[in-house]
């Protein structure tokens, strides 16, 4: 049986988690998911990545992807070739796939979205 102060799934923060916590607010900060999501379903480029987002200003977009930039679950690259900077998952990011899958997976069941 599980220690009182520890989770289920093996984690050990007890009642409240800050590393849970921050994670939870990174990947529910606005756009940030669909931002991921995005990456995982092979957008690598600015404009593919707007393309796919509709209603994210470029603005925000250049912000978040500096924010995921700096948590290490993407990188930026300029390839010599195009001159044009293509965004590609970390490990870290990628990582984080069988979540994104998850929340997709339960808002294709229980998410009711307004046509």
């Amino acid at each position: 049986m599980a220690d009182e102060g520890s989770s289920p799934m093996g984690g050990d923060c007890g009642r409240y988690c800050p590393s849970f916590h921050q994670t939870v607010e990174l990947l529910g900060r606005r756009w940030n998911g669909v931002i991921l999501h995005a990456l995982m379903a092979h957008a690598e480029r600015f404009s593919e990545i707007r393309a796919a987002i509709p209603g994210l200003s470029d603005r925000l977009l250049a912000e978040r992807l500096r924010e995921l930039e700096r948590e290490g679950l993407l990188s930026r690259t300029c390839p010599v070739t195009t001159g044009a900077p293509r965004y590609v998952l970390t490990a870290k990011g990628w990582a984080l796939q069988p979540v994104i899958d998850s929340i997709s997976s339960w808002a294709a069941d229980w998410s009711q979205v307004a046509d």
